[in-house]
């Protein structure tokens, strides 16, 4: 006997509390095994296939493509012990033979099914996995079927909804206190960042459940009669001035792309570390022509097939970890809370990487272990995860200073801003020739420009102007490197 089990949309760690269906993999009537992935979904830090602790046949899905789910909310609903689509009985099939049958042929697979959702899959996401016993849902009941009979409809059907008990949840809405019925913290924050007031909303969920449609609804009307009011208060004057001009053609609806996903991500933390860190940037340029011939060679002396190429970005890593170990005021963190400035041992170093979904900052972890070429290779392996949209969420976060070479885009400076609840961010602008006073003589040389962006909380100018001078005068005579190594 088959059991319609639900699969809800599981905690994808770090903090995430949504994520976007990009792909559906499977469709209703799709046969799917345990830990087999079922939708392609988008958090604020990655693209996740998402696999289905069930094995059975799905016969619902919830959400569209585009559309956006808060964890917990329902994905799919599998029905456990039917490991195919019924088929019409044969002809000579006897009366309740045919279920019989089918109960034998379907014994396995059912008993492997069991396994799997009493004692979870082996691959296991934040939220649901091994050791976590499924959740029993409707039995599906299929009727018997004689010899004259028609064929049987498909027994697999979706389940009605069963009756949601909407918690009172207590809390401050829009400046009031009291109940309000509604669950999802993403329908909350919707109302919040529109200003709508829930508790003048009729919910058309279960018991007045309110969903996010009716929230967008409340948005649309408000955009309406916002745009209603200027229109007609503007009408008659414009009568009265051209009584015969021929009327204008209506503007052009603005575009609104909705700020979710990477991108949503980056909006939130940009604007937090802007509020809560008071920011100061100095810069200098530099003659970078010794720091290019250094690197020509070294990649000389590799030879052909000697290895990777040291990259630039790879040399000015390793300056980087070099020059937080002599200023280790600028690799920490501030616990607000606490009102306390917490050192960090380790250097995870994060670099800025453009990629078609948006900003990402990878992190080569431990990057203070590390030389040039192990800092390069680690930095090309994770620019190629980031470009295909296959980097993890850890490997996203956790960084302690972020690197950011903005010369790529054929720049030559900028202020960046500090990559929460980092400390500080070196910029590196473009490396181009210049006019230079070099030994006392006017040269063309190789310079660039650097920035660098601090939490003025955690150090003073001295401190910063000391990790950017030694940043610079390692850039301008690599030697100089070579007393920390």
């Amino acid at each position: 006997m088959a059991q319609v089990l639900e699969f809800k949309l599981p905690d994808l760690g770090e903090g995430l509390t949504e994520a976007e269906i990009v792909r559906w993999l499977v469709e209703v009537g799709d046969v799917v095994a345990i830990d087999q992935p079922v939708v392609e979904v988008e958090t604020a830090k990655a693209m996740v296939e998402v696999p289905c602790p069930y094995g059975g046949v799905v016969t619902a899905r919830f959400g569209e493509e585009g559309s956006e789910l808060p964890v917990g909310a329902p994905l799919l609903t599998v029905a456990v012990g039917a490991t195919e689509a019924p088929a019409s009985p044969a002809p000579s099939a006897a009366p309740g033979s045919s279920a019989s049958g089918a109960s034998s042929a379907d014994a396995p697979a059912a008993g492997e099914s069991s396994a799997g959702s009493e004692s979870g899959s082996g691959n296991v996401l934040v939220g649901y996995g091994t050791g976590a016993p499924a959740a029993r849902r409707r039995r599906i009941r299929p009727e018997r079927v004689g010899t004259s009979a028609a064929p049987a409809p498909a027994p697999v059907v979706e389940p009605e909804p069963e009756p949601v008990a909407v918690p009172a949840a207590v809390g401050e809405v829009n400046g009031q206190q009291g109940p309000v019925a509604v669950v999802s913290p993403l329908v909350r924050r919707l109302a919040r960042q529109h200003e709508i007031d829930l508790r003048r909303l009729t919910g058309s969920g279960p018991d007045g459940l309110i969903l996010r449609v009716d929230v967008d609804s409340a948005i649309r009307e408000a955009e309406e009669a916002a745009r209603a009011q200027p229109r007609t208060a503007a009408a008659e004057p414009a009568v009265a001035e051209a009584p015969t001009a021929v009327a204008a053609a209506p503007a052009a609806a603005a575009e609104r792309i909705p700020l979710r996903g990477v991108r949503g991500a980056v909006a939130d933390k940009l604007s937090r570390s802007r509020s809560e860190i008071p920011d100061a940037t100095c810069w200098v340029d530099a003659d970078a022509t010794e720091l290019m011939a250094a690197r020509a060679a070294m990649n000389a002396a590799s030879g052909p097939s000697g290895g990777p190429k040291v990259s630039v970005l790879a040399l000015l890593a390793r300056i980087c970890t070099a020059a937080l170990a002599r200023y280790p005021e600028l690799n920490s963190t501030v616990d607000t809370a606490a009102r306390e400035i917490v050192r960090l041992p380790a250097v995870h170093l994060g670099f800025a990487a453009q990629t078609e979904r948006g900003l990402v900052v990878p992190v080569v972890r431990d990057a203070h272990t590390r030389n040039a070429e192990s800092v390069g290779a680690e930095i090309a392996r994770l620019t190629e995860l980031a470009r295909t949209g296959k980097l993890s969420p850890a490997q996203l976060t956790g960084g302690t200073f972020t690197l950011n070479n903005y010369g790529v885009f054929g720049v030559d400076g900028s202020t960046p801003i500090i990559n929460h609840p980092e400390a500080a961010m070196l910029g590196v602008g473009r490396i181009m020739p210049k006019p230079w006073v070099h030994n006392g003589e006017l040269a063309v040389r190789q310079v660039v420009q650097l920035s660098l962006t601090f939490d003025h909380r955690v150090c003073d100018g001295g401190t910063a102007g000391g990790f950017l001078r030694y940043v610079a005068d390692c850039v301008e005579q690599p030697a100089v490197l070579l007393r920390t190594l």
